[in-house]
């Protein structure tokens, strides 16, 4: 099958901005859309080829929202998120599922400021912060006592445990966010281009989307959809797990396609992930992954900070692992 053409209702120019999705002028169009092009139902697909977005929301795709991700352009996420909708309309016929994961935030998380003071009981500025070891040590941060049940001996002893483990783990340090991707938010939400894009295929293919919660435990990171941060406090008990049903629906695929923000970050954090679990059944398996590199940008802020460098070096080391770095434009679904 051929690329489709793009539908008339989408308007590029309208992807950076926040409006209602009109569901049931929506689903007429894709029924008339799917007569038009004799597209088939999903279920009469003798493949299955997925489409993972990673947290294309508004929180993190919108220029007046808390961490837009807007690369070097500056525009990064709003230019990735219209390749991303031409991408799916163009491929409605072959992409049969799409699975959209949702970063997810409560007040009181490990990596928001009211989490922590200082010795004057100041919070941390979001965006500049990152709390070390040698942090808790000294006493220039400590858990907020005013906002937990629980202890603040153990909690600074959890905190102490916590901050050590991403350093051991070579992960990244922890960093004090701002409030973002807040539970009932708009923020929360997905960017209402993308979401029309989904709900069309869904209608058009009758195919029912996927959405994967992640990020909500108060004492973990999850920068990565299949996996938190740390998984055990200092005691060994359990505060966060694999997401080992989102694990095996993708790597059930016949062709698994991956796009979302930030490349940095949550792209990078979740197919390294995905990576892992492949090479512990079978290497092979990489090369059924396919990265939008043109849908997808790392988190850049001008004077701050610039992660380029860092997500381009994970993605040189998937295309290593046999995973295909590609564009939206390619030819890439049989």
């Amino acid at each position: 099958m051929s690329q489709l053409p793009i539908p008339e209702h989408f308007q590029s120019a309208s992807v950076g901005e926040i409006w209602r999705v009109p569901y049931q002028d929506r689903s007429g169009a894709a029924k008339a859309w799917l007569k038009k092009h004799q597209l088939r139902p999903v279920s009469q697909s003798q493949t299955s080829v997925k489409l993972l977005l990673i947290d294309v929301q508004n929180t993190f795709c919108l220029p007046d929202f808390e961490l837009f991700v807007g690369g070097r352009s500056g525009r990064g996420a709003i230019e990735d998120n219209v390749r991303l909708c031409e991408f799916i309309y163009h491929n409605l016929g072959k992409i049969d599922h799409i699975i959209a994961t949702l970063d997810t935030h409560h007040l009181h998380q490990i990596f928001h400021p009211i989490f922590w003071i200082d010795k004057n009981g100041t919070h941390p500025t979001p965006g500049v912060t990152t709390i070390l070891p040698e942090d808790l040590q000294s006493g220039r941060w400590r858990v907020n006592p005013e906002f937990s049940n629980q202890s603040p001996t153990q909690l600074h002893a959890y905190a102490l445990h916590y901050v050590q483990q991403l350093s051991d783990g070579g992960k990244y340090p922890l960093l004090i966010w701002p409030y973002h991707a807040m539970l009932g938010g708009i923020g929360h939400a997905l960017v209402p281009a993308v979401e029309e894009a989904i709900f069309f295929h869904g209608v058009a293919r009758h195919s029912q989307a996927s959405f994967s919660i992640k990020g909500d435990r108060t004492l973990t990171e999850n920068y990565s959809a299949l996996a938190p941060e740390v998984t055990t406090d200092q005691f060994g008990t359990e505060i966060g797990t694999k997401n080992d049903s989102l694990i095996k629906l993708l790597l059930e695929s016949d062709q698994l396609i991956i796009a979302g923000q930030a490349q940095s970050h949550c792209v990078a954090w979740t197919v390294n992930d995905l990576l892992t679990e492949i090479q512990a059944i079978d290497p092979d398996l990489a090369r059924k992954v396919y990265l939008l590199e043109d849908c997808t940008s790392p988190v850049v802020i001008p004077g701050v900070v610039d992660y380029t460098a860092q997500a381009d070096a994970a993605y040189q080391r998937f295309a290593a692992a046999g995973m295909n770095i590609v564009k939206s434009t390619d030819d890439i679904i049989a």
